[in-house]
């Protein structure tokens, strides 16, 4: 008989990775995937689990030996508990990798043979633009409302569907004839804008989004042919391009003079913009470019002449008109805010990064909308290839303005225009002195952000003597520094002999998470919010012969039973380690090992008697303990006879009862571990933006993955680079570096930025003496508030015609007086340049 399980599971493992290829070669929309869940156990409502519980498929995906096979798949964690069952939907923000894997059709068949389980999820292939696919996780919710008896409903179907396919979809759940049917875009509960049932558009072109309302009206005299007018004034249907009829100028130019559009009683610029979810980032930018004066003097003109449709870097034209399309919206008149759901269905298609409902980064977000608005308004059709020539010792101006020309035959908008200027870069070989001059353009500054060079570290040290627990060291170091300066920081702090040695572990959730044993590991990989704990030991306890064995701790809550019996347990304290032989132990040997560990808890009186009263046989345990399969999170009794694992840690697992906390005080061992580094004052660090800059210009070494191959010793070298300015633009952008980025993580920098209102000047900075004005005035903020994960977006503003700034918080807009505006939340400074009056008169005659 054949049998449905493969005789190993490295073969499961080889027949799922040829099925997996086979679909990665033959995809198409529509093409089915299915959902599984790899939520672990332990943590299924836990948002911030980390990756050591693994979830089913990893845990398939690990398992090497027959025993640790995983059980049935198990999607009801993944699943939404108000969806009906013979529908099942997907909790909202799951993340694909850490909640859910996706695998294709055959795939889940051949795992459901193996393993059973469910329920079944099937999701749909997509295809995006330039023949991308995704898989549809979340299909479109819409919330439908008839008008008839106001009654409501659910409708679900992808984004990538028709405006006429939603009202067959509509027009059959509700019994109604499509002539009959008028389905509204109802934003907010207001009728917005009349969808049309013979459009191709996309619902997502359509700026239809995760639960959005729509309304149904029947008309049983309706004629065939609609009025598709807007009836409200938040968002009517979006034209392709912008429309010479309406392009007039309605805001203040740059020297504050009011063209014939804009009303003297009637403030303009005034208008917030709704969040679609977690789009403040997107909000903050958009606001900051619609308060640039030549951007909207640009955009509120007809600039339909300059859009370069067939430019392959760019979009069709279609981003600068979403940006032109939005900024007549947020200048026309009224202070009703801008639902900018047509800028964000363009966002989505043309920037992934950007798409769904996460919080981003609104640098990013910044640096995209230039880059991609200077793409679509490039007015160079054919852009020809100019070879770049060394200096070769010529003039600097003559390098430059040769550069600066290769770099305009090339790229010609209104962005180049306006807001890229150009540095000098020199690189020196530190071996021959050879030395490279290149004149490069910048779109913005990114300045790092001058902070202490060292940095205040607290570990808690745990002794295996018996005569102390745990003792907290608080020590500083570099900054820069290694993992082998905080162990040496550390070990002299708590007087670590000659032959002792520090185990160092990130703990989290009450169990080490892993062990930090490299000591060329860069500290900045370890978190301020971390708790780390180092474990001390004598020499001659580490080693060969020697295997880690780390305890944990479990109580039993009356809320923890539930359907699956072996991981109805919660941890808790903090886990002890020590290091064993790797030989067989007794169950005595274990008891003695736990016993040891937990003397320093000991109570001296105690009610139920003390450890040392019990008589342990060979196989009788006073503590209940078990082994925890580091896969599969399922506990297992531990045997008599027991040989620890000497390749990786192995974890045993205490379960404490009533007894065993009236013989230990287990409140101590309950204190939580200390952060790193936790601020105890609310005093921010204070540098100059000035600083900042001249840390930007500073000479300094290339990095070791950035080599500079010197073309006199022809061979790669880390070169000094040192940056000039040149050429500054009109629009001159800084970019507060606050967020240090590292392969794990990334930490915010709060330090308070003092930065010029008025008068920046930066001519002591600019090498290049053409007789520009190089004194600048701010006139908007992107401000960033909490850290890193979540935290918040706003901007400031300047309305240049009444000399007043004001706070755009999504939707919500309010004055502001000028001093205010500075704080540590500043992230991106927009500065424009203040013309001399002689430059001023000059432009007026041109």
């Amino acid at each position: 008989m054949e049998t449905h399980v493969p005789c190993t599971l490295e073969e499961e493992r080889r027949i799922v990775t040829e099925l997996i290829s086979e679909a990665g070669d033959n995809l198409k929309e529509g093409n089915l995937y299915f959902v599984i869940s790899n939520r672990s156990p332990l943590h299924a409502n836990c948002a911030h689990h980390r990756t050591h519980d693994l979830g089913w498929y990893t845990s398939w995906q690990r398992s090497s030996r027959e025993p640790t096979r995983p059980g049935p798949i198990d999607n009801h964690d993944i699943i939404d508990t108000q969806s009906d069952a013979g529908d099942p939907q997907l909790c909202r923000r799951l993340e694909e990798g850490v909640d859910y894997v996706l695998v294709p059709q055959q795939v889940w068949k051949k795992l459901v043979e193996w393993y059973k389980g469910g329920p079944t999820i099937q999701r749909k292939l997509i295809c995006q633009r330039f023949q991308s696919y995704s898989v549809e996780v979340y299909p479109l919710c819409l919330k439908l409302t008839d008008s008839r008896d106001k009654s409501s409903a659910t409708i679900r179907l992808s984004k990538q569907a028709s405006v006429g396919q939603l009202y067959e979809l509509v027009c059959s759940a509700r019994g109604v004839s499509k002539e009959k049917a008028r389905i509204w875009d109802y934003f907010e509960k207001k009728k917005s804008v009349l969808l049309d049932p013979s459009s191709e558009r996309t619902l997502e072109e359509s700026c239809l989004q995760v639960d959005h309302d729509i309304l149904l009206e029947v008309d049983e005299n309706a004629s065939s042919k609609y009025d598709m007018s807007s009836a409200g004034n938040e968002l009517a249907l979006v034209p392709v391009g912008p429309t010479r009829s309406d392009a007039t100028n309605t805001m203040p130019g740059a020297n504050g003079h009011s063209s014939s559009g804009f009303g003297e009683r009637e403030k303009r610029g005034l208008r917030g913009l709704h969040n679609l979810g977690n789009t403040c980032f997107m909000n903050s930018t958009l606001q900051c470019l619609a308060h640039t004066p030549p951007f909207v003097d640009y955009f509120l003109k007809d600039y339909s002449d300059d859009i370069n449709e067939d430019n392959p870097l760019g979009m069709r034209g279609e981003l600068a008109t979403a940006v032109g399309e939005l900024l007549r919206k947020l200048w026309s008149s009224g202070k009703n805010a801008v639902a900018p759901r047509f800028f964000k269905t363009k966002l989505d298609r043309f920037a992934p990064q950007f798409s769904g409902h996460n919080q981003h980064d609104c640098q990013e977000m910044l640096s995209f909308l230039l880059d991609g608005l200077h793409e679509d308004l490039n007015k160079v059709k054919q852009k020809s290839y100019t070879e770049s020539k060394d200096s070769d010792g010529r003039p600097d101006d003559e390098v430059a303005e040769e550069m600066w020309k290769y770099h305009k035959a090339r790229n010609d908008s209104v962005i180049v225009d306006v807001c890229q200027g150009q540095y000098k870069s020199t690189l020196v070989c530190p071996d021959c002195g050879k030395f490279s001059i290149t004149f490069d353009p910048f779109m913005y500054l990114t300045l790092p952000l001058p902070t202490s060079l060292t940095r205040s570290m607290t570990v808690s040290v745990f002794y295996g003597d018996g005569n102390r627990f745990r003792t907290p060291y608080t020590v500083n170091v570099p900054k820069d520094g290694s993992l082998g300066d905080l162990s040496n920081a550390i070990g002299a702090a708590c007087g670590l002999k000659d032959d002792e040695s520090l185990l160092l572990a990130d703990v989290y959730a009450h169990k080490v998470y892993k062990y930090l044993e490299t000591p060329l590991l860069s500290l900045s990989e370890i978190r301020d919010n971390d708790r780390i704990v180092a474990y001390r030991f004598n020499q001659m306890h580490r080693g060969p012969g020697k295997a880690k064995l780390e305890i944990l701790h479990s109580e039993q809550k009356q809320s923890d039973f539930g359907r699956d019996a072996e991981i109805s347990w919660k941890v808790f304290g903090i886990p002890l380690v020590t290091y064993v032989n790797t030989e067989r132990h007794s169950g005595s040997d274990i008891d003695a090992i736990i016993s040891g560990l937990l003397s320093p808890l000991h109570r001296t009186h105690s009610s139920a008697g003390s450890l040392e009263d019990t008589t342990v046989g060979e196989k009788e345990f006073s503590f209940s303990v078990f082994w925890l399969d580091r896969y599969s999170s399922s506990l297992k009794p531990l045997e008599s006879d027991f040989v620890p694992n000497p390749l990786s840690a192995t974890r045993l697992v205490v379960k404490w009862d009533e007894k065993e906390h009236e013989k230990y005080d287990s409140s101590s061992y309950l204190n939580d571990l200390p952060e790193v580094y936790k601020a105890t004052s609310s005093v921010a660090e204070k540098v100059s933006l000035f600083s900042c800059l001249e840390a930007f210009l500073a000479e300094e070494p290339l990095g070791p993955d950035d080599m500079w191959c010197c073309p006199a010793c022809k061979e790669n070298r880390q070169a000094n680079k040192k940056l000039n300015l040149w050429k500054l633009p009109e629009i001159l952008v800084f970019h507060l570096k606050r967020f240090a980025y590292t392969r794990l993580l990334k930490n915010k920098i709060d330090t308070f930025v003092d930065f010029p209102i008025h008068d920046l000047d930066l001519s002591k900075y600019v090498k290049n003496k053409e007789g520009e004005s190089y004194l600048y005035e701010l006139y908007a903020i992107s401000n960033h508030y909490g850290g890193m994960g979540g935290g918040h977006y706003t901007a400031y503003a300047k309305l240049m015609d009444e000399n007043k700034w004001y706070e755009f918080d999504d939707s919500r807009v309010s004055p502001i007086d000028e001093p205010k505006i500075k704080s540590p939340a500043a992230y991106v400074l927009f500065y424009r340049r203040v013309r001399s009056e002689s430059e001023a008169s000059s432009m007026d005659e041109d």
